[in-house]
């Protein structure tokens, strides 16, 4: 690669794009909506959310000093993050909490960079963040969602016009916002039918010695407020 081609994607990945027309930023938001209430639709989509939520823990784990020695990820959307370390202590709170929480707190990321004009950037940090997490996973149905993931996106972030990466990133954006706020609710509703007893609010009340009922509530707040404050930036 010479000087200028280097110089031009270097560019291009820090510069700025235009804000698509808002009709877009409505109809993504819209399209995303779509994805998430039904539950056929759901049971299928919340794969991503699933490759958001271990790769949340696998990122906290390693930032907190723990060795992260493999994360799964299964059909029936469930995953595990498996890491050495201390079992007790922050930095295995952190871990643990990083789950539910990664999916809004990286579409609020998303949407800050999408405010900004930043689409190309996104996109080209979610690609190498998927890159990344593919050298962990230890299944191969992991495998395979994250390569179909990480191809999309790469897909998308070289092949496609400004407008087309524009209508998929900010899909992508609102699918973790929207996505994210899902998943704990579906878990305390499993529990009350006496199901995942060893969910990650679970762990975190054995952790702390505080109930269980405080993390949901933590993570029904980071959720929601993401939403909230995603949503402004992008509309």
């Amino acid at each position: 690669m010479d000087t200028s081609t280097a110089t031009s994607l270097w560019d291009e990945l820090v510069g700025t794009q235009s804000d698509p027309d808002l009709w877009v930023v409505i109809a993504t938001g819209v399209a995303a909506l779509a994805v998430v209430v039904p539950p056929a639709v759901w049971r299928v989509a919340r794969n991503a959310i699933t490759i958001a939520h271990e790769g949340g823990h696998g990122l906290v784990a390693l930032l907190t000093g723990r060795r992260l020695t493999g994360i799964r990820l299964h059909s029936d959307t469930s995953g595990l993050t498996v890491s050495r370390g201390k079992p007790y202590g922050l930095g295995m709170i952190l871990t643990a909490a990083a789950g539910y929480t990664a999916p809004p707190l990286l579409g609020l990321g998303g949407a800050a960079l999408l405010a900004a004009g930043r689409v190309t950037l996104l996109l080209w940090l979610a690609t190498a963040l998927l890159l990344v997490m593919l050298v962990m996973i230890r299944n191969a149905y992991g495998v395979l969602t994250v390569v179909l993931t990480g191809g999309a996106f790469l897909l998308v972030s070289w092949l496609a016009g400004p407008q087309v990466q524009a209508g998929f990133a900010y899909a992508v954006v609102w699918f973790l916002l929207l996505g994210g706020v899902r998943p704990a609710f579906e878990l305390q509703a499993k529990r009350r039918r006496g199901g995942a007893g060893d969910s990650d609010a679970d762990q975190l009340a054995r952790l702390t010695h505080t109930p269980a009922g405080l993390w949901f509530f933590l993570f029904h707040v980071v959720s929601l407020s993401a939403l909230v404050g995603g949503g402004r930036w992008l509309l």
